[in-house]
């Protein structure tokens, strides 16, 4: 196998040729014009990755509502995430409606840097968002021995949406941030001239640090 390589922010996804418990599927061309959280786990039948399938399906309504498609990966052939799936509604009682992909070559794993030398052959868990272009926007890295905060990776994918949609930045812990609550940062001034006015246009603690309601 080639060495694993990051792709960096901004940058188009790899395309990637994918089957998945849903069919073969082509990213990022299939889901153009939808935002993606792809999502790596270890392994099937483990106790870590069950918690975490169960609580991304616990939001998938939020992340539709966000334009947004969720879709997994492991290196476990197909037939094993479809048993992994059943299991996971026969004694969970939680339906599993998005795709995971089945990387049993580990060529996704390769492309994205999703194996990590000390963890042997299994991907450790990454996220990547992509947005509806194609380009990927954010990635998070845990072991395998941490499971996910899917409520940040919410936060996160709401904060790029509101970032696109109104050019501005979005503070720690956003929308509750010790500073400036749900306001949102406004880009620092290019000039000077544009510096001497910015407190008289927006709140603010210095012409570099300014804020407004969304």
């Amino acid at each position: 196998m080639e060495n694993s390589s990051l792709p960096l922010l901004g940058q188009p996804l790899p395309e990637l040729n994918v089957i998945t418990t849903h069919g073969e599927m082509s990213l990022p061309r299939d889901t153009k014009g939808k935002w993606v959280v792809l999502f790596s786990h270890p392994a099937d039948f483990t106790p870590v990755c069950t918690t975490e399938f169960v609580a991304f399906q616990k939001r998938w309504d939020e992340f539709a509502k966000l334009n947004t498609m969720l879709i997994g990966l492991s290196i476990d052939q197909v037939f094993s995430h479809i048993k992994w799936i059943e299991w996971i509604e026969e004694k969970l009682d939680v339906e599993i409606k998005f795709p995971v992909i089945a990387d049993d070559r580990g060529e996704v794993a390769q492309k994205l840097g999703m194996l990590h030398p000390g963890k042997g052959t299994n991907t450790v868990r990454a996220v990547f968002i992509v947005d509806p272009e194609g380009n990927l926007r954010l990635m998070l890295y845990y072991p395998q021995e941490v499971g996910r905060n899917m409520d940040e990776i919410l936060r996160a994918l709401k904060a790029l949406q509101t970032s696109d949609a109104n050019g501005v930045a979005i503070p720690a812990g956003w929308p509750e941030n010790e500073l400036i609550g749900k306001k949102v940062i406004v880009p620092p001034a290019s000039n000077t001239e544009a510096a001497k006015k910015r407190l008289s246009e927006h709140e603010g603690y210095d012409w570099w640090f300014c804020y407004r309601e969304l």
